[in-house]
C-alpha cells in the first residue's frame, strides 16, 4: 500500500470522511468495500476486485482521486471526478508529497475552496464539496487527446511522454531497418510513434501492446492502418497474444512507475519467447541498465547500432531451431 493509500485510509477510519457508495480513480487499495474502482494500469488493475477500466458516467456521493506523479494527469482526473459527482457531493484527493500533493492542494483550494484537509504518512488528503464552480477549462481539457510533436500525433497526460517524443524512440526509429517485414510486434508501444514508424509495405500485421489503457487509446487514434491490432497487456506476467518476425521496444524503463531494471528484463525475456526462430528484436533503453548478460542468454547473437552517451540501441536475434 503506498503511503497516499494509507492516508487515504486513515481519513475514513479516524471519522474525517464519511463511508458511502463511491469512484475511485487511479484506484489502489480501496479504503472500504463500496467503491467501483478504475484503474487504467494493467498491473494494478488485475490486482483490484471488480475493478473497470474508465468510468465514463454516473452521478456519485461521493469520489475518490489518487493522485500520481503527473501533475496534468491529477488536474484532468479532478475535473473527470468533479463530473462524475452528484450536487453537493464530495471529491477527495490522496497524494504523497514527494509527489507534489501540496502544491496541487493550493491550486485545487484556489479553484474550489477546500472543505478539509489531512496530513499524515508523508502525504496530503483535502477534500471539496460540488457546489457552483466549474473545474478550470484547462483541467477539463486535459482530460482529452492532445496534438503533440508535429501535431499530426495525439497523446493524453497520464502515459509515459505525453508530451513530446521520447528521445529514446526518436533515436531507435533513426535506426530501423527499412526491411522489416511480416508480423510485427510493439511491446509497450505508448501512444504510437514507434508503431506508426515501422509499418512498412511488408509488414503484413502489427501489434500495439501496452500495460496502459489510456496509451493504447491514443495509440488508436495515431495508427489508423488497418494492419493494426491494440492489445492492453501486462507482459510481465501475460503471454503476447502471437508470435512475430520483429519486435520492437521502448518501455519506460526507467521512469515513473516503470523505474526499475527488473521490469525491462521481463520485457526482454517475453520478446525472446514471443520471437520466431531468426526473429530479431530492437530494443533502446537507458545506456547504463545491466541488459547484456540478459541478452546474451535469451538470444543467438546482439550489437549496438547506436549509442549516444544517454541511450543504447540494439538489436537481438533470436535463436533458431535446430533441423531435424
Amino acid at each position: 500500500m503506498s503511503q497516499a493509500s494509507r492516508a487515504l485510509a486513515y481519513a475514513f477510519e479516524t471519522g474525517a470522511l464519511a463511508e458511502q457508495r463511491a469512484f475511485f480513480l487511479r484506484a489502489e487499495d480501496p479504503p472500504f468495500a463500496d467503491i467501483v474502482c478504475e484503474q487504467s494500469f494493467r498491473p494494478d488493475f488485475l490486482k483490484l476486485p471488480h475493478a473497470t477500466p474508465r468510468i465514463e458516467s454516473g452521478a456519485w456521493p461521493l469520489g475518490i482521486v489518487l493522485m500520481t506523479k503527473h501533475k496534468e494527469e491529477n488536474l484532468a482526473n479532478i475535473a473527470r471526478g468533479w463530473a462524475l459527482l452528484e450536487p453537493g457531493g464530495t471529491l477527495v484527493c490522496s497524494g504523497a508529497n514527494d509527489d507534489g500533493a501540496a502544491s496541487l492542494e493550493r491550486q485545487v483550494s484556489k479553484a474550489f475552496g477546500l472543505t478539509g484537509t489531512l496530513s499524515k504518512f508523508h502525504s496530503r488528503v483535502f477534500w471539496i464539496e460540488k457546489g457552483d464552480a466549474e473545474p478550470p477549462a484547462y483541467w477539463r481539457g486535459l482530460a482529452g487527446l492532445q496534438p503533440v510533436g508535429d501535431s499530426t500525433w495525439l497523446s493524453r497526460p497520464g502515459i509515459f511522454s505525453w508530451d513530446r517524443i521520447d528521445d529514446g524512440s526518436a533515436l531507435l526509429a533513426r535506426h530501423l531497418p527499412d526491411d522489416i517485414a511480416g508480423d510485427v510486434a510493439d511491446f509497450g508501444c505508448g501512444w504510437g510513434y514507434l508503431a506508426r514508424r515501422v509499418v512498412q509495405p511488408a509488414v503484413t500485421h502489427i501489434d500495439l501492446i501496452d500495460a496502459e489503457r489510456l496509451a493504447l487509446d491514443a495509440a488508436r487514434a495515431n495508427v489508423t492502418d488497418p494492419r493494426a491490432a491494440f492489445h492492453w497487456l501486462d507482459l510481465t506476467r501475460e503471454a503476447a497474444p502471437a508470435t512475430y518476425d520483429t519486435i520492437v521496444c521502448n518501455p519506460p524503463f526507467h521512469t515513473g512507475r516503470a523505474s526499475t531494471p527488473g521490469l525491462g528484463q521481463t520485457l526482454i525475456e517475453a520478446a525472446s519467447r514471443a520471437l520466431k526462430p531468426g526473429g530479431r528484436l530492437y530494443l533502446v533503453a537507458n545506456r547504463g541498465l545491466p541488459y547484456e548478460p540478459l541478452l546474451k542468454a535469451n538470444f543467438a547473437s546482439f550489437e549496438t547500432l547506436a549509442d549516444n552517451n544517454k541511450f543504447r540501441v540494439t538489436k537481438a536475434v533470436a535463436a533458431r531451431r535446430a533441423s531435424r
